[in-house]
């Protein structure tokens, strides 16, 4: 879909795309703005000692902009399967099983796009601190944007261990997942908030 599809069908009453699907989306905007920023960096005489950590750094964020484009596909089809097993009629005796499966495949999707999101923030550090100087306010944006796509994913993760009935698997990924949102939000926070202390 192109974007002026994707917003027709997330503003839909179609369960798919969703938060988690839209977090990927944001997330893998947040990566592009810091190949921009590389790309700003690179071949210019003022960062030729920064230019092989910027071209490293450029393969990373176009690996993670991929990535987290299919994870919007990914997120869909995780999800789907969930929202059928709602359907499924209470006497039936296998119904409390299917549903209890499909939370754990629609929980894991969102905590793959927060995994992604953390490694954007990782890169956008680095472009924040070392790219040029006439695009570190795009190293922000991403950082802001990827903390919301962060946030996004989170919940959607939440939404669905809190339903699970097997409360040792949903306590466990909450716990991975708490710790990795409460690390890089706050990184998120920090990169934004030292490039505007520098513009």
């Amino acid at each position: 879909m192109d974007i002026e599809n994707y917003t027709k069908v997330l503003s839909s009453n179609s369960p798919t795309p969703g938060g988690g699907g839209t977090s990927a989306l944001v997330g893998a905007l947040a990566a592009s703005l810091g190949s921009m920023v590389g790309n700003l960096t690179v071949n210019k005489k003022k960062y030729v000692d920064v230019q092989e950590e910027i071209l490293v750094c450029l393969e990373k964020s176009e690996q993670l902009r991929i990535r987290l484009l299919k994870d919007i596909q990914k997120d869909a089809q995780a999800f789907e399967p969930l929202s059928k097993a709602y359907g499924i009629d209470k006497t039936n005796s296998n119904r409390e099983q299917i549903l209890e499966q499909c939370l754990k495949q629609a929980a894991n999707a969102p905590f793959e796009i927060v995994k992604d999101v953390c490694e954007v923030i990782d890169v956008l550090e680095v472009y924040g601190t070392i790219g040029s100087k006439l695009a570190i306010s795009d190293a922000a944006t991403g950082a802001a944007l990827a903390h919301g796509a962060l946030k996004g994913a989170y919940i959607n993760v939440l939404v669905n261990t809190r339903l699970m009935k097997d409360k040792d698997y949903a306590l466990n990924l909450e716990k991975q997942v708490n710790e990795l949102v409460d690390e890089y939000s706050q990184k998120a926070l920090l990169i934004y908030n030292s490039v505007l202390e520098r513009i």
